[in-house]
C-alpha cells in the first residue's frame, strides 16, 4: 500500500464488525454497528502550529485506538477498507 496521510490525519484499519452477541446470538448485518476501534496503519506529519512548527502526533503506527462513530472518511485501498481520520477524531489509545 502506498498511502501517506497528510497533516494531522491518521489511517486506521477498523476492527471487524461484531457478528455475535456475548451470549452467542448472531446479529443481522443491518443491525451491526460500525466499529469504533481499530489499528493505526499510517500517520501524517502532524498539524502546523501558530509558529510554523509541526506539532507531534499523539498516536503512532501499530496503536490500537477508539475513534468517533461518525468521524473520518471511508477509503478502499487494495480491496481493503480503511478509515481516514483527523487526529482529533481519535479519543483514546488502548494500552495493553
Amino acid at each position: 500500500m502506498n498511502l501517506k496521510p497528510l497533516g494531522d490525519r491518521v489511517l486506521v484499519k477498523p476492527a471487524p464488525k461484531e457478528e455475535k452477541t456475548a451470549s452467542g446470538l448472531y446479529i443481522s448485518s443491518g443491525a451491526q454497528e460500525k466499529p469504533q476501534r481499530g489499528e493505526v496503519i499510517a500517520v501524517g506529519a502532524g498539524k502546523l502550529g501558530d509558529n510554523g512548527e509541526r506539532l507531534p502526533m499523539d498516536v503512532k503506527v501499530g496503536d490500537e485506538v477508539f475513534y468517533g462513530k461518525f468521524g473520518g472518511n471511508e477509503v478502499k485501498v487494495d480491496g481493503e477498507d480503511y478509515l481516514l481520520l483527523r487526529a482529533d477524531d481519535i479519543y483514546a489509545v488502548i494500552e495493553a
